[in-house]
Order: structure tokens, then sequence, then C-alpha cells
């Protein structure tokens, strides 16, 4: 018999779009800002300046625009009183799935642009050498909740996550 797991049911919080958006414009912004205004400034080197800045800002503006949205479809996650799921990627999806009983900590992750939206973040660790599970872009009362709900599910279950 074959078990076919399916997709984890939560999505992330809605603000998770514009907290993406927001970090998608930190790589993007300086450098076409800085270009747009070297050229503006030397007249000789105006045209490749800007041309530099137009080559860096329009796929810029495309992933500013595209990833935030890609990866709200496909971030999802779920716990039950067996595991921990999560599926993420915008470009390469991943999915996993963490046993509780295989569960080592819990942990809450706010960044400083996090904290401007109201998310949070979950960080399960396991005794897995794929490394820890990440859910990001919670509410954060959520977030907290749910770290406390894990917490106290992997304390009750038996298992060797050492």
């Amino acid at each position: 018999m074959r078990l076919e797991l399916r997709p984890p049911r939560h999505p992330m919080d809605p603000r998770a779009v514009r907290w993406w958006t927001a970090q998608a414009l930190v790589p993007v912004v300086p450098p076409v800002l800085v270009l747009g205004l070297l050229g503006l400034l030397i007249p000789p080197a105006r045209e490749w300046l800007l041309l530099s800045a137009a080559v860096i800002g329009v796929p810029g503006l495309a992933y500013v625009l595209a990833m935030p949205r890609l990866r709200y479809r496909v971030h999802r996650w779920e716990t039950t009183e067996d595991a921990v799921y999560a599926a993420s990627g915008w470009v390469w999806h991943k999915a996993r799935v963490a046993p509780m009983s295989r569960i080592q900590t819990v942990d809450t992750v706010r960044g400083p642009l996090q904290q401007i939206f109201g998310l949070s973040g979950v960080k399960v660790t396991t005794a897995s050498a794929a490394g820890s599970i990440k859910i990001q872009g919670l509410d954060r009362l959520l977030a907290a909740d749910l770290v406390e709900r894990l917490t106290a599910r992997t304390q009750a279950v038996p298992g060797d996550a050492t």
C-alpha cells in the first residue's frame, strides 16, 4: 500500500507578500539608484550608466513583481498530532515533513522587516542532515502559539530526537 501525502493546508499570512516584496527591493533598488544618479552627474558616461541601470532595473522589477506572488502560491504549512509539514520555494519547490519524535528544538525567528509587517517565522530543528524546517511569513501571535503547541507536543511524544 502506497501512502500519498497531501500538500499542507495553511497558507502564509497575506502580509507575507508585502514582506517578500520589501526583501526583493533591497538588492534591486540601491544599484539602480546609484547608477541612475551617477548617470545624471557624469555626462560623458551618462548613456552607459543609464543603460546599466536599465539592465539591472528591468529584470529586477520583474523579480520584485513576480517572486512574492509565486512564493505565496507555493508556501504552505501544517501541523498534525504526528508531524510538521512545510512546502516552500518559488523556483525550486521543496516539501518537508518532520515527525514529532524527531523534533529537537522549536524557535521563533523575527527579522527587522518581519517585525515591521507584524510577521514571524518558526524554525523546527530536527535530527536530520537535511536541516531545519522553516515556516516563514506567519502572523507573530500565530507563530508564538505554534511554537508553544509544538514544544508541548514534542515533549509529550516519545522518541529519539537526540
